[in-house]
């Protein structure tokens, strides 16, 4: 767990031990109302927030791989990637990465998050966005989340330990004793040890590794075939991460809030909020401070009902020329009320929609080009085939089909030979299938469900 800091008052978590208690959140003081000191026009808006993030800057396309320090610069430097466990195209971690870079090997994401034998960790696993890989230094300072889920403030899942709490505890011995270890394995431990009659299962013995996982007793040693390998948190995190006095829960936070504000450029307080799932209250704290301190300015969007914030570092570019396609937990667009205020672009995952009912598909990319959103793909990877498999392509408002279709049709190919796959191929859905299609030829072949 987490060292204590000395002469404070503390409390007993799950395991007994002593957990420092000194930066719980008390009600703070009003924050300060700043006028906005400029204002920014709509369009240098949406250049900032393309530029903050990495994405203003055209790919050659014969460029070669990046290389592993240029893939964990990218990595670390986003502050965090969020992990999804949908791998129809490719895992959700990889992508941001590869729309920045373009073609990189995706071990080196591996090996940096979860690393063989003796070489150094620069990624881990923690609750920041949603479920994420975050830097050492972002790991640290999100020390009073795995506090807050130590406590029980985690919502239906907590009951567990409430009402069993030596399950929770036999589940942590076996970790520590057996580690790494998944949640599988656990349960078969379990099983041997009770005999019949024993109070165990998956679902529970997968919560009880959530909520030792989110507490921070547990950590992320390495995954196979994506599944989490377990074993106690000093045996994972470098011991540096872990040694000496924690920042107080007010400085931590707003160091989150500086980095959220340096990936965004400008945003709403809610938009920075978003990035690491803090409450917008505690941001406007947090901006209080580092306007005080010269880190951001509050600015003025027409259009926008709320304060911006811009990062006093932010770049200000006159033209954006970059293009990526974007996966739907890409931190450019995954707020989405800020995508649609900045981008004019309403967009919703459509993963958990019934299939009859999505409108645009189940796994969709927009496709970004200068500071505009252009289409939308849906994408999923045929690796038996060797196919990259579009199976619909639809056009924004007011934008060129050749154009798009152009863009798109390069953007694919890219995405096709990161993937290892030899093929592009249409499936006849949307308003801009026919003009990708054309650009190239297509087997005939039915379509592949989901």
């Amino acid at each position: 767990m987490q060292p204590i800091m000395p002469d404070q008052s503390t409390v007993s978590v799950l395991d007994g031990s002593i957990m420092d208690m000194s930066a719980v959140v008390l009600p703070t003081a009003a924050v300060r109302v700043h006028p906005p000191v400029r204002t920014i026009s709509r369009a240098a808006a949406r250049r900032i927030a393309v530029a903050a993030q990495g994405l203003h800057r055209a790919k050659p396309f014969d460029s070669p791989p990046a290389t592993r320090a240029q893939v964990v610069k990218a990595a670390t430097g986003q502050g965090l990637l969020q992990i999804d466990s949908v791998n129809v195209l490719a895992r959700a971690h990889y992508l941001p990465v590869y729309s920045r870079l373009g073609v990189y090997p995706t071990e080196f994401i591996d090996e940096a998050a979860w690393p063989a034998g003796r070489r150094r960790r620069s990624l881990v696993e923690g609750w920041a966005h949603e479920a994420s890989l975050v830097p050492l230094d972002v790991y640290r300072l999100l020390w009073w989340r795995r506090r807050d889920h130590a406590l029980g403030r985690w919502g239906s899942s907590t009951r567990l330990a409430d009402e069993h709490p030596d399950f929770v505890d036999d589940v942590f011995r076996i970790i520590a004793g057996e580690g790494p270890i998944s949640a599988g394995q656990v349960e078969k431990l379990l099983a041997r040890g009770r005999g019949e009659g024993g109070w165990w299962g998956w679902s529970a013995t997968k919560t009880a590794c959530e909520v030792l996982f989110a507490a921070g007793r547990i950590a992320t040693a390495h995954r196979r075939s994506f599944e989490r390998y377990y074993d106690i948190t000093e045996r994972v995190i470098p011991a540096e991460v872990l040694a000496g006095t924690l920042p107080a829960e007010s400085d931590a936070k707003r160091q989150l809030v500086e980095i959220a504000a340096r990936k965004h450029g400008i945003g709403t307080a809610a938009d920075l909020a978003d990035y690491f799932r803090l409450k917008t209250s505690e941001t406007l704290a947090a901006l209080d401070e580092l306007i005080e301190q010269g880190v951001v300015q509050p600015v003025s969007v027409p259009g926008w009902k709320n304060t911006g914030y811009l990062h006093t570092r932010a770049k200000v570019p006159r033209s954006v020329d970059g293009a990526a396609l974007l996966c739907p937990f890409d931190p450019l667009i995954w707020f989405r009320r800020r995508t649609e205020r900045i981008f004019d672009f309403h967009y919703r995952i459509e993963i958990y929609t019934p299939s009859d009912k999505r409108v645009h598909g189940y796994y969709v990319f927009p496709l970004l080009v200068g500071d505009s959103l252009v289409g939308r793909f849906d994408l999923k990877a045929d690796r038996a085939a060797g196919d990259l498999l579009v199976q619909s392509a639809w056009l924004e408002p007011s934008q060129h089909p050749g154009d798009v279709a152009d863009n798109a049709d390069r953007e694919l190919r890219r995405m096709a030979d990161w993937l290892g796959l030899d093929r592009v191929v249409v499936r006849p859905r949307g308003d801009l299938a026919q003009r990708l299609a054309g650009l190239r030829p297509q087997p005939r072949a039915a379509p592949i469900p989901y």
